[in-house]
């Protein structure tokens, strides 16, 4: 039995596009329920997200929570969940039940302990800015990570052994990646998950200064983790300044980052941390998977 948890905060206008890839539409029925347990955590929801879940029943476990946060969601649905491989999906993003099946299928080769699918990033309604930030990220290594810039990734038995709770921090992805050495660790190519980015510039500074606050938090409580890391992005970077036509594009993705990282030095010595959370990206934009 392959486990998915799914935290969700306010996600009525998504939750459904992501679970009917896993187990068809409601009142359809649902051809993998009886090899996929889903549990979607409402974790302080004030929107319809637990109600839309519940159509998917009986696959579908909906847990509610007045507290709002990822990882208090995370742990939440761990204890409801008792089934291995684990996958952990972010609501928002679209992946078929094929693409479940095939990182579960990885894990049993037991050699790796955590896998992930590769990003296809939806650029659909994004402004020019925003096209030209992701025509470089594209380039850069950062953009093969899939444990982190995917929405989903699945931990063997093992694997979740490697850690007790997940710690109250911004950057859960970033946390399990760093638990796993270079080798047992895999983002699988032929698997595929569809993100759906900002869609202006000025929520993507927003998000890419939410993850250097991860970052920077990660430094500060557990810097041991950071012989885990992986392959930077300093030197491809580097290498696209001898190509002038994507020196716009260079110039946007270069710009962003600066002004985040920035944002994010000024709040490193706040207790507390706004969401940054993008709702242009919400829009329940129709996408096929299979494409």
């Amino acid at each position: 039995m392959i486990s998915i948890v799914v935290p969700a905060h306010n996600e009525s206008s998504v939750i459904a596009r992501t679970l009917s890839q896993w187990l068809g539409n409601p009142g359809g029925g649902n051809p993998a329920s009886d090899e996929i347990v889903v549990v979607v955590v409402c974790n302080g929801c004030t929107d319809d997200t637990a109600n839309v879940a519940r159509r998917f029943s009986p696959a579908v476990l909906v847990a509610e929570t007045d507290i709002a946060g990822k990882t208090h969601a995370l742990n939440f649905g761990d204890r409801i969940s008792g089934a291995f491989p684990r996958i952990y999906a972010d609501a928002d993003i679209v992946i078929t039940v094929d693409g479940i099946r095939a990182l579960a299928k990885r894990l049993e080769r037991g050699d790796v302990l955590v896998v992930a699918p590769t990003a296809d990033i939806n650029l659909t309604g994004c402004s020019w800015l925003v096209r030209k930030y992701y025509e470089i990220r594209s380039r850069l290594p950062s953009s093969r990570e899939g444990i982190g810039g995917s929405g989903v990734y699945a931990l063997s038995e093992a694997g979740r052994g490697r850690f007790g709770q997940f710690p109250d921090i911004i950057a859960d992805d970033a946390y399990v990646r760093l638990q796993f050495r270079p080798e047992e660790r895999e983002t699988l190519p032929s698997v595929r998950s569809t993100v759906f980015p900002p869609r202006t510039v000025l929520q993507l500074i927003a998000v890419r200064s939410r993850v250097y606050s991860g970052a920077f938090e990660l430094g500060r409580r557990f810097p041991e983790l950071s012989v885990n890391k992986g392959e930077s992005n300093n030197w491809a970077l580097f290498a696209l300044i001898k190509e002038p036509h994507l020196w716009s594009g260079l110039l946007v993705y270069c710009g962003v980052n600066i002004i985040a990282r920035c944002k994010a030095t000024l709040r490193s010595g706040s207790r507390t941390h706004p969401w940054e959370r993008d709702e242009t990206s919400r829009a329940a934009v129709s996408v096929d998977p299979a494409k």
